[in-house]
Formats: structure tokens, sequence, C-alpha cells
């Protein structure tokens, strides 16, 4: 268990630093975020709600009891990524669409190694 233990936290602390960036320098860099959304069809409130989903989805992978919620939240940001990566972004999915599959799973790793231990009945 404390193996598991291990994995997970350095795979919270690495992601969590990886989307507190990405996001961080999406909302430094506002106008330019909401051009390339713009660019890619998207309105501006997806640029606005990705950013800061991102930073406080990462912020959320360091506290305990929001791990796996934000872990959720930022599944679908990444699912949504890979999806722009395969369909709109210039370059396709692959190889430019590896850090979000990457970081895809890692995300669902992190779920599945903080799922809840099961209730044994007495």
């Amino acid at each position: 268990m404390a193996a598991r233990n291990i994995i997970a936290w350095v795979l919270q602390v690495l992601i969590g630093l990886a989307f507190i960036a990405s996001g961080g320098n999406k909302l430094l860099h506002l106008n330019d975020t909401v051009a390339m959304f713009g660019k890619l069809g998207l309105p501006t409130v997806v640029a606005y709600l990705v950013a800061g989903g991102e930073v406080l989805g990462g912020i959320g992978l360091f506290i305990p009891q929001f791990v796996r919620p934000a872990a959720l939240g930022l599944i679908i940001i990444m699912i949504g990524a890979a999806f722009m990566h395969a369909t709109r972004i210039p370059g396709g999915l692959l190889p430019n669409g590896l850090g979000a599959i990457g970081l895809l799973v890692g995300l669902v790793a992190i779920l599945v190694l903080r799922r809840p231990a099961p209730t044994r009945l007495a």
C-alpha cells in the first residue's frame, strides 16, 4: 500500500505542477489564449474555463479531499485537448498531442490509485 501511495503522490505533484504552469501561462497571456481558442472555433468563455480549470485542478491535485474531483475535471479538459489535436490542430494527435495523451493517462492513473478502499462488511 505504501508504494501505491508514493506513486500517486509523485504523479499528483508532477501533473499538478504541469497544470498550474500551463493554466497560469494561459492566464498570463490571456489575449493570445483567447485568440488561439478562437482560431479553433471555440468561444472566448472556453479559454477562461480551461485556463482557470487547469490552475484550480492542478491545485486540487495537492489537496487529498479534492484529488478525485480535480482529476475528473482535468480529464475532461484533456479529452477536449486530445480531440482538438486530432481534429483541428495542424500536425494531428500524433506526435503533437502526445503531451495531452500523457497527461490524460497520468490523470486516469491518479483516479485509479486514489479510488476509495472497498468497505468490508463484518
